[in-house]
């Protein structure tokens, strides 16, 4: 059996973020954290999320940054989107975490649970 990496994406002041981090720590999962504001998070990483939940899932559509960004009167491709998200990671639902083909989007602990179990 290997080991179990995951990767967490998210922001150093995003709660949903620390409670990923914590959950594995307490449970001593190695992970790998992103810090989506040093580091945007690469398209092809982001497209594999996309793929799985929609764009729309990944989207934080009650927080400010939405709000800030007019995306919801904007007429604009998926590929725009995208690039908006990249440009700035608070349009995300964080954390967005991986482990494998395992994905997650958001606090989303019963998701995590799943990842330890198919590992």
């Amino acid at each position: 059996m290997t080991e179990l990496q995951v990767q967490v994406f998210g922001t150093r002041k995003s709660k949903e973020t620390r409670a990923a981090e914590r959950f594995f720590k307490e449970r001593k999962i190695k992970i790998h954290f992103v810090d989506l504001k040093e580091r945007p998070i690469a398209k092809g990483e982001l497209t594999r999320f996309v793929q799985k939940f929609g764009l729309n899932a990944l989207l934080d559509l009650t927080g400010k940054a939405y709000e800030r960004s007019n995306l919801a009167y904007l007429r604009t491709t998926e590929d725009g989107v995208i690039a908006k998200v990249i440009d700035d990671p608070e349009l995300l639902r964080l954390p967005l975490v991986r482990a494998g083909k395992h994905l997650t989007v958001g606090e989303d602990i019963e998701g995590w649970k799943a990842m330890l179990a198919g590992s």
